[in-house]
């Protein structure tokens, strides 16, 4: 028997009292973000299950793929964690030889991160998986709804990391609307 709660037993939503609408949660879209982050990371975590790894990993092996020569630094930028959080993951990546580490040639104290052709395998993979069904939610959308789709989302970053994204990413930031 499913785990569904009957309406009946169902508790009421807690209903929000603040008089002014700009005031109330967005609870309609907070929700709506929870539920399409877990769809948009299932198949991709199904796939890292396989290697005994997780979101963390994804996120290190995506960006060192996308960015050959990243330093560790810069990835602790990117990810907004600890170094103490990045060197699990990494070392894990590193013994399983996904990502490998380097010298840099003009400051040898530095880590410049790699992934190795296993790496890049698995991170298109990944992306492949993630591509496909963006890619299905982007085809209902026609151009400009598409644009609002990306525009919407680089709103969401705290504005002083926008400059930051736009470079990372390689992507413009979207017009404003008109």
């Amino acid at each position: 028997m499913a785990d569904v709660i009957s309406p009946e037993v169902r508790p009421a939503r807690k209903a929000d009292a603040a008089p002014d609408p700009a005031q109330r949660p967005a609870f309609d879209v907070i929700e709506l973000f929870f539920f399409a982050y877990r769809d948009f990371v299932r198949d991709a975590d199904e796939a890292l299950a396989k290697y005994g790894f997780g979101r963390a990993h994804h996120r290190v092996l995506h960006f060192v793929d996308r960015n050959p020569g990243l330093r560790v630094t810069e990835l602790l930028d990117i990810l907004k964690i600890t170094k103490q959080s990045l060197g699990r993951v990494l070392r894990e990546l590193v013994d399983e030889g996904f990502i490998v580490q380097k010298e840099g040639e003009a400051d040898r104290r530095q880590r410049l991160l790699h992934v190795t052709e296993r790496g890049d395998r698995l991170a298109r993979e990944l992306a492949r998986l993630q591509t496909r069904r963006v890619s299905r939610a982007l085809a209902t959308a026609g151009a400009q709804e598409a644009e609002a789709v990306r525009r919407f989302l680089f709103e969401i970053i705290d504005p002083e990391e926008r400059a930051k994204v736009a470079a990372l990413t390689g992507a413009r930031p979207p017009k404003a609307r008109e």
